[in-house]
């Protein structure tokens, strides 16, 4: 990749070859899409792996995918060795020279979620990223993510259990976002992944049931650009004049929806649903990025990021 150090970034206090992550789910534990011919973990920032909890866990039953119009739905369900299988049997398959890899750690406990991040701790992963959008199973199933009591609550726990950088994974599912990040911040957050999956059903009309196994699931894709765009935007006011990095995330297939989350204020961009339509997409993206740079005469991305010039203003 020409120039490609004009495309590095900081995130958390790490150096990214590239502002484009991979998102937790989309590529397993960092090995899967190596498979493919062609496809390299260096042509990613960093890698987030699959979300783990601290038992393991089969998921939920099939059918758990299903494609939507400019998108997909997905109910995996947290299928998963456990975290110590991950941190003695996988980690030390990974090429930590190739990227940056960070755990995603799930849990229904916050006792769970911190347990979980203590073993990371332990190991080579470069930073964790807490999927707050589990259910409370104490709670009666309220989703963490959706109470800013709660997602404190879980942040103050992992920060406890852990002096790498914590990237928070903030759920668009809830009434304010932007008070949500801030008491995230205060709990003791890094860095935030904005956003997870939209919640959705797909129905099977003949037969009268959801298609998905577990009756709804997650949307992700095209569809929810804008949503995620906004969303990015919203909890930039509260993170970037506090330092706070932020992973826009959601429908990201070129580098044009790229360019859209770093102007609206994203340090980094994740790349998840798109990789089931174009495996090489990363490629692409990163000499879009840079002939971009290239039109408009910036030296490098940290440029573009909060960018944005807002009507009226």
């Amino acid at each position: 990749m020409r120039d490609e150090a004009r495309l590095a970034i900081d995130l958390c206090g790490l150096r990214l070859r590239t502002p484009l992550v991979l998102l937790s789910g989309c590529v397993g534990f960092g090995e899967e899409y190596t498979r493919v011919e062609g496809f390299s973990n260096a042509d990613a920032g960093a890698v987030c792996l699959k979300g783990t909890t601290l038992a393991p866990r089969l998921g939920n039953p099939a059918h758990r995918v299903y494609e939507t119009p400019g998108g997909m739905l997905n109910a995996i369900g947290l299928q998963n060795p456990g975290a110590r299988a991950v941190v003695d049997d996988i980690l030390p398959k990974l090429d930590f020279t190739e990227t940056r890899f960070i755990a995603n750690v799930s849990g229904s406990t916050v006792e769970e979620y911190e347990e979980v991040t203590r073993i990371f701790d332990d190991s080579p992963i470069d930073a964790i990223e807490i999927n707050i959008s589990c259910p409370n199973v104490k709670e009666g199933g309220v989703t963490f993510g959706n109470d800013p009591d709660m997602s404190a609550r879980v942040v103050a726990a992992c920060r406890r259990a852990t002096n790498k950088p914590l990237i928070t994974k903030l759920s668009p599912n809830q009434t304010d976002i932007a008070n949500n990040a801030r008491r995230c911040i205060e709990a003791g957050t890094n860095g935030f992944a904005v956003i997870n999956t939209l919640m959705g059903m797909a129905i099977d009309i003949e037969a009268r049931r959801p298609v998905i196994g577990n009756n709804q699931g997650g949307v992700s894709g095209p569809a929810i650009k804008p949503i995620a765009v906004f969303k990015t935007f919203q909890v930039a006011q509260v993170a970037r004049p506090l330092g706070i990095p932020i992973i826009g995330q959601g429908g990201v297939t070129c580098a044009a929806d790229a360019i859209e989350f770093l102007l609206a204020g994203a340090t980094a961009v994740g790349v998840g649903t798109g990789l089931f339509y174009d495996p090489m997409l990363l490629k692409s993206i990163n000499v879009g990025l840079l002939d971009y740079l290239d039109r408009h005469g910036m030296a490098s991305v940290g440029e573009l990021s909060g960018a944005l010039k807002l009507n009226g203003a």
